[in-house]
C-alpha cells in the first residue's frame, strides 16, 4: 500500500510514536527503592506488607513481585517496575529514592575501588587508565605468563620506548608483549658477593614479590580470580594500561647495591616515566644510599620516583630512606574483611577472621570452652572431644596465635576458635587450620552460651569477604608500616603519603606456596594476599602513571604535591585516620594521609620544584664536597644552598641544645595555580600545639593558569621535649570551595635528642 496523502503518512507516523512510548512506559526494570521505614503506618504489622500495598497501588497491569525487602543494610526494597510505576511510586509517603539496578561486577585487589577510581569519571578516565605510561618496576622480577600482565586490549609501544627484552634464561623474548615492554636482571654484584651461591641470569621472579607489585601497579584486567575463595572479582592494577618495564635486581629475597645502582640506572636509559621501588636498604646517609644517589638522578631525568617507607613499625625514626627526592610511602588497611561467620547453638552469630584456604566442614559440632585456661595446651587439646570446635585464648598465658596453629595440626579437633588482640594477626594470609579469630569483647557470647548450656555447639562458614565500615573503619595505619622522621634526613616530612599495603591480592609465582594446610601440605596459587610498604608504594606508583598521562606537562614534583595535598586524613567514617591498636595517627606515620587519586586530577595548587631546587637543599646538608657530588655529580654547584625546598609539608626541628628555649622558624613556598582560569584562595591554619602559625599573605589571588604567587608560615613555639611530637597543618581553599590544598605541619624533636 503507497501512502500519497502527506497528512495521512503524518498521521501514522505520530500513531507510530505513541504506540512505541506507550510500549517503552510499559517495560519493566528491576529498581532498587529506598524507603523511609518509621513513615510506615501503623495498620501495616511489617514493612513486607506495606510496601506491597504501595505497589498494588501503582500497579498498571499485574502486581509487581518483591525481589527482596532491605531492613539492615538499608530501608526499602528491589522490584521490577516501569517507568510509569516508579514515577507513580514517588508519590508515596515514605518514598526516598528509586535507582535502576546496575550490573555489578566483583573486584579482587578492591583497592581500585577503595581510591574511588571508576569506569565513569575521574583519574581513569581522564588518562586513559595510564595509556602508554612506561612504570620501571625493580624487584625480583617477573612471571611473564601470569594473566595480569597479558597485552590484550593494549595499543602499539611507544615509539620513545629505548628498552629492550633481555630476559635471559627460561625467558624468551616472546614472552614480553605490550604489556611488559622490557625485561632485564642485574646480578653481578650478588655473584661477587656470594660466589658459593648459584645466581641465574634471568629476570624470570622466582619469589612472587616482584609479579605482586608489577600487577599492583599495571596489572591488566583478568576475572575471575581469588585467594582460594576469599575476595574473588576482577583483578586489575591501578594504571591498567601503562606498560612494564622490569628490572630484576634482587635475588633469594635480597640483593646489593651495585646491581640496584645499575637497574635503576638502566631503567633512566631506557626511558621509563615512574621508577617503582618497593626494596629498604640498609645505608642511612643520603650520600652512600643507592637509593639516594640514583633516584636523584632519575628525578633529573624527570621521573618520578616512588619507594617504601619499610616495615620496621610501628616505632618512630624507622624509616632508613627518607629520600627528599623521592615519594616514601607508608601502608595502610582497605576496607574488606575476611570472614569466618561463626554461629552458635543458640542462634548468634559472630563475625571473625580467616584466611583458611579450604572449605571446611563446621557444622553443629560440640563447642569446648575451659574457661579458666588457654584452651591451647597439648594436654587440652589431647583431652577434648574429637570432632570438636576448642576455644584458645591467647590473651591469657603465653600462647600466641602460630603457636595454637602449631598446635591444633597435631590435634584430633575439628576447629578453633582463637581469642586473640594482636592486630598483626589481620595482615597475614597465614591460616593452616580450620578456625576463625575473634576478639576477647566477641568471646564474651562465646562464653556466656558455653557456661549456659549443656550441650554447646557451634558452626563455622568460611570463604566470606565483606566490604566496607564494618567491622573496621578504613585505612587504618598498618602497626608494621616504618614511621618517621627519616633517619637520612630529618628536615622534610617523611613518609609523603599512606596507601593500600594490607592483604593485596595481586599475581603471584604459580610454584610457590601461597598457604598452608597442617604441617605439611602447601598449596600454590597464581593469586596471593600479601601485606608490606611493598605493596603499598606500586598504588602510588599506578598513581603517579595516571596522572602523568592525565598531565604529560607536569613534573615529578608537581605530581607528588598533587597527591600530597589532595590526600586524606581522614578514614570511611570521617574520623582521623587510626592505627591499628586504635589511637589516632600522625603524619610521622600516614604522612599527608591516604591518597585519593581523583582529587590528585584537580589539585589547584601544587608546589613546583626544579633540579636546582634539589641541589641547593643537599648543599645546604653540611657534607663534605666529595659526599654533595656523590649525589648531585659535578654538574652543578653550590652557590646558593638552602634547607627550605619548596615542599609540601613543613618540619621545625627542635635540636638538643635548643631545649628550655622559645624559638621561631620561617619558610618560603611558592604554589603554581594548575587549573583554568582566576582563582581566590584564602588559607585556614591549624596550628600544632603550644604554637603559633601565622601565614602571611592569608589570601592568594591568582590572574590565570599557571600563576606563581609565594606565602609565608611563621611558626613560633617553646622547646618542650615532653611534648616531641607536634601537629598541624596549613590548608589554601579556594572561593568556590571546590579546591583544598592541604599541607602537614611537623614539629618534632631532633634525633641529637635521643644521642
Amino acid at each position: 500500500m503507497e501512502l500519497h496523502n502527506p497528512m495521512a503518512l503524518f498521521v501514522l507516523l505520530m500513531l507510530w510514536f505513541f504506540l512505541v512510548h506507550a510500549a517503552s512506559a510499559q517495560k519493566r526494570s528491576t529498581y532498587i527503592v529506598h524507603m523511609d521505614k518509621p513513615s510506615m503506618p501503623k495498620a501495616f504489622s511489617t514493612h513486607h506488607f506495606w510496601y506491597s500495598s504501595i505497589l498494588k497501588s501503582v500497579s498498571i497491569n499485574s502486581d509487581p513481585k518483591l525481589l527482596y525487602v532491605y531492613d539492615n543494610a538499608f530501608h526499602g526494597f528491589s522490584v521490577s517496575l516501569s517507568k510509569d510505576e516508579v514515577e507513580s511510586l514517588k508519590k508515596s509517603p515514605g518514598f526516598v529514592s528509586a535507582y535502576a539496578d546496575a550490573v555489578v561486577t566483583p573486584d579482587t585487589t578492591h583497592t581500585p575501588d577503595f581510591l574511588s577510581l571508576n569506569t565513569a569519571s575521574g583519574l581513569w578516565p581522564a588518562s586513559e587508565y595510564g595509556k602508554d605510561v612506561i612504570i620501571g618496576m625493580i624487584d625480583t622480577g617477573i612471571w611473564p605468563e601470569s594473566p595480569s600482565f597479558k597485552d590484550h586490549g593494549m595499543t602499539a609501544v611507544p615509539a620513545r620506548w629505548k628498552g629492550s627484552c633481555r630476559g635471559g634464561e627460561e625467558f624468551n623474548s616472546s614472552l614480553c608483549n605490550k604489556k611488559i615492554i622490557g625485561a632485564r636482571y642485574f646480578n653481578e654484584g650478588q655473584r661477587a658477593g656470594d660466589s658459593t651461591t648459584p645466581v641465574p641470569n634471568t629476570a624470570r621472579d622466582d619469589d612472587g614479590h616482584g609479579s605482586h607489585v608489577s600487577s599492583i601497579a599495571a596489572g591488566n584486567f583478568v576475572d575471575g580470580v581469588s585467594f582460594f575463595g576469599y575476595a574473588p572479582g576482577t583483578a586489575r592494577g591501578v594504571a591498567p594500561r601503562a606498560r612494564l618495564a622490569v628490572y630484576k635486581a634482587l635475588w633469594g629475597g635480597g640483593g646489593v647495591s651495585s646491581d640496584i645502582l645499575a637497574a635503576i640506572d638502566q631503567a633512566v636509559a631506557d626511558g621509563v616515566d615512574i621508577l617503582s621501588i618497593s626494596v629498604g636498604v640498609q645505608q642511612i646517609n643520603l650520600y652512600e644510599s643507592p637509593l639516594s644517589i640514583a633516584s636523584f638522578g632519575a628525578r633529573e631525568k624527570g621521573i618520578v620516583v616512588c619507594m617504601s617507607a619499610g616495615n620496621r613499625g610501628p616505632s618512630v625514626r624507622t624509616i632508613r630512606s627518607g629520600i627528599p627526592w623521592a615519594v616514601i610511602v607508608a601502608a595502610g588497611t582497605v576496607d574488606r574483611w575476611f570472614a569466618g561467620n561463626l554461629s552458635l547453638g543458640n542462634g548468634k552469630t559472630i563475625i571473625g577472621w580467616t584466611t583458611f584456604p579450604a572449605t571446611a566442614i563446621v557444622r553443629n559440632l560440640p563447642l569446648v570452652y575451659n574457661q579458666s585456661l588457654s584452651g591451647c595446651t597439648a594436654t587440652e587439646l589431647g583431652e577434648a572431644p574429637e570432632n570438636s570446635i576448642i576455644v584458645c585464648n591467647t590473651t591469657i598465658g603465653n600462647t600466641d596465635f602460630d603457636t595454637v596453629m602449631g598446635g591444633l595440626s597435631n590435634s584430633n579437633v575439628k576447629a578453633a576458635i582463637v581469642i586473640a588482640e594482636d592486630t598483626s594477626i589481620f595482615r597475614f594470609n597465614t591460616f593452616p587450620y580450620p578456625g576463625v579469630v575473634i576478639t576477647a569483647a566477641q568471646a564474651q557470647q562465646v562464653a556466656d552460651y558455653a557456661l549456659s548450656s549443656a550441650a554447646p555447639t557451634a558452626s563455622i562458614n568460611f570463604h566470606e569477604t565483606i566490604l566496607g565500615k564494618e567491622p573496621r573503619a578504613a585505612p587504618a595505619l598498618s602497626d608494621d608500616s616504618s614511621r618517621g622522621p627519616g633517619r637520612s634526613y630529618e628536615g622534610i616530612l617523611k613518609p609523603d603519603l599512606m596507601a593500600p599495603g594490607v592483604l593485596i591480592l595481586a599475581a603471584f609465582h604459580p610454584q610457590l606456596t601461597a598457604a598452608r594446610i597442617g604441617r605439611n601440605i602447601d598449596l600454590a596459587s597464581d593469586y596471593n594476599l600479601l601485606s608490606g610498604t611493598s605493596m603499598a608504594c606500586p598504588h602510588i606508583s599506578g598513581t603517579a602513571a595516571l596522572l602523568k598521562a592525565a598531565h604529560p606537562d607536569w613534573s615529578p614534583a608537581a605530581i607528588q604535591s598533587a597527591m600530597m595535598t589532595t590526600a586524606d586524613p581522614l578514614d570511611n567514617t570521617n574520623a582521623p585516620i587510626r592505627e591499628q591498636d586504635g589511637s589516632v595517627a600522625s603524619p610521622l606515620g600516614i604522612g599527608s594521609g591516604h591518597v585519593d587519586p581523583n582529587r590528585a586530577l584537580h589539585p589547584g595548587l601544587v608546589y613546583d620544584a626544579s633540579v636546582q631546587d634539589l641541589v641547593n637543599l643537599v648543599c645546604s646538608m653540611n657534607f663534605t664536597r666529595n659526599q654533595t657530588q656523590t649525589i648531585i655529580r659535578s654538574s652543578y654547584n653550590c652557590s646558593n644552598p638552602s634547607s627550605d625546598l619548596n615542599y609540601p609539608s613543613f618540619v621545625a626541628l627542635i635540636r638538643a641544645a635548643e631545649i628550655g628555649r622559645t624559638l621561631t622558624r620561617r619558610f618560603q613556598r611558592i604554589v603554581t595555580n594548575v587549573e583554568d582560569g582566576a582563582a581566590t584562595y584564602k588559607v585556614m591554619v591549624e596550628a600544632p600545639i603550644n604554637t603559633t602559625a601565622v601565614v602571611r599573605p592569608q589570601t592568594l589571588v591568582f590572574r590565570k593558569k599557571y600563576e606563581k604567587l609565594s606565602y609565608s608560615l611563621t611558626l613560633r613555639y617553646k622547646a618542650d621535649i615532653e611534648i616531641q611530637h607536634k601537629e598541624g597543618a596549613v590548608i589554601w581553599i579556594d572561593q568556590t570551595g571546590k579546591y583544598r590544598v592541604r599541607s602537614p605541619i611537623m614539629v618534632s624533636a631532633a634525633a641529637d635528642n635521643f644521642e
